[in-house]
This record gives C-alpha cells, sequence and structure tokens, in this order.
C-alpha cells in the first residue's frame, strides 16, 4: 500500500511539474551591439507569449551623397528610441523539446516602431541630420549562448516617413525601408 501511494504520488508531481506555465520573462535588461549601433533594451511582460521591449541606443551612419563636393563619407551617430512588441511564438514548443526559453530564447514577430530625432553625435562632415520614423514588421530569433550572452537576428519590411523639411529640404518623404539585424548581448 504505502509503495503505490509513493508512486501515485510520484507521478502526480510530475504531472504538476510538466503542466508549469510557459512564458517570457517577467523583465530583461541588457545591452545589445551590431555591426551599426548599441543599445540598451528591457523586455517587460505583457502576457504569456508577448513582451514589450523598450530600446535606447545609437545608430551609427556611413553614406556617399552627391550633396558633398569633396569624397569624404560621412559618418553619424544618431541617438534612436523603439517601442517593440513582440510575440514570441514557439516558447511552448521549444519548452517542449527541452530547449532554453530563458532570457526569452526563441522565434518572435515583432512590430518595431523607431523613431531618430535631429540629432547627432560625431557628425563628422556636418551631414544635415533628418529625423525620422517608421514601423517595421519584423520576423526574428533569439538565442541565448551560455548564461548572460545572447544573439539576435531579424528580418522586416515596413514603412519609414523622414521629416525632412527641418533639415531644410523642400518636402518630407515616406517609403519603404528594410530591417536586417544581427546583434550580440549581454543580460543584466
Amino acid at each position: 500500500m504505502k509503495k503505490t501511494i509513493l508512486t501515485l504520488t510520484l507521478c502526480g508531481l510530475a504531472l504538476i511539474a510538466k503542466s508549469q506555465n510557459v512564458s517570457v520573462e517577467k523583465s530583461t535588461f541588457g545591452l545589445q551591439t551590431g555591426v551599426l549601433g548599441i543599445w540598451a533594451y528591457n523586455e517587460a511582460k505583457l502576457s504569456n507569449n508577448i513582451a514589450l521591449r523598450t530600446e535606447l541606443g545609437f545608430d551609427f551612419g556611413i553614406w556617399e551623397t552627391t550633396y558633398y563636393d569633396d569624397f569624404d563619407s560621412p559618418f553619424i551617430l544618431t541617438p534612436v528610441i523603439v517601442v517593440e512588441p513582440r510575440f514570441y511564438y514557439n516558447l511552448k514548443k521549444r519548452a517542449e523539446n527541452s530547449k532554453r526559453i530563458d532570457g526569452n530564447s526563441g522565434n518572435f514577430i515583432a512590430l518595431k516602431t523607431s523613431y531618430h530625432p535631429e540629432l547627432a553625435l560625431f557628425n563628422t562632415d556636418d551631414a544635415p541630420v533628418v529625423s525620422d520614423f517608421s514601423i517595421i514588421p519584423t520576423l526574428g530569433i533569439r538565442r541565448n549562448i551560455g548564461k548572460r550572452f545572447n544573439y539576435e537576428a531579424g528580418i522586416g519590411a515596413g514603412y519609414s516617413y523622414t521629416l525632412a523639411k527641418g533639415a531644410g529640404y523642400s518636402k518630407n518623404e515616406g517609403g519603404v525601408e528594410l530591417n536586417m539585424h544581427l546583434r550580440i548581448g549581454y543580460s543584466l
């Protein structure tokens, strides 16, 4: 009788442990860097599969233009503010396959909303700074490397509106913008 009760108890505990809620983390903080920038982020839990990512950082820019007489390519460092809801759609499957989901490690669909103000640091050629606003649906992945490091990749296409009048151009413009990113980060 004791063996039967012990066996039933252990089976019951195993079922309870297996039925835990799979969810994004309540809050994660970190730093990420990529080829063209550095960013500090926070992801706050909105539901079991949705996190709201807020990000402050600096985007680097290098470009060539016909507006400059010399051959120097302007280098510019502009601040960026990002608000991005993310839907992590495969957390349950990853957990069932004994893969890591800590630190919001999983695949996601996001709606990246970003704003670059008319402010620049290290504007090497005093190029006019144009602020812009963009909304870009993005498909991406995030994975952990060890306990604190992670990497992230994403791709998407959306809409960008450039406020060019503020920089002296004749009109503001809108158009298609691509978002491709590959970042490595450190969780705090």
